[in-house]
């Protein structure tokens, strides 16, 4: 009769750690999933974020290059000048490299 009990001792030892294992498995498991949902969550205001400041930044454009059509309109010859003078600048640097 020792032994039977041994025997079931050792099978509760055993049923014991196999509960335990599964137990912790399906607590990896989860974790996982949950550590998948914040990532997901966190992707999906990063993405929303980066599509925000890309129009701010294409409205910005379209307003800047909407103010230099107006003052090239306005100012031909002040615009005609600026641009030589940019050019010859950008030459000179050109040339010194």
């Amino acid at each position: 009769m020792a032994r039977t009990n041994e025997e079931q001792g050792s099978r509760s030892v055993s049923d014991n750690v196999k509960s335990g294992a599964a137990e912790i498995g399906q607590n990896v498991r989860d974790m996982g999933s949950d550590i998948g949902d914040m990532a997901r969550e966190k992707f999906g205001q990063v993405r929303d974020q980066a599509s925000e400041y890309y129009r701010m930044g294409r409205d910005k454009a379209s307003e800047w290059e909407e103010g230099v059509e107006s003052y090239i309109k306005e100012k031909p010859v002040h615009a005609l000048l600026i641009a030589a003078g940019v050019g010859l600048l950008v030459g000179l640097m050109w040339r010194r490299h």
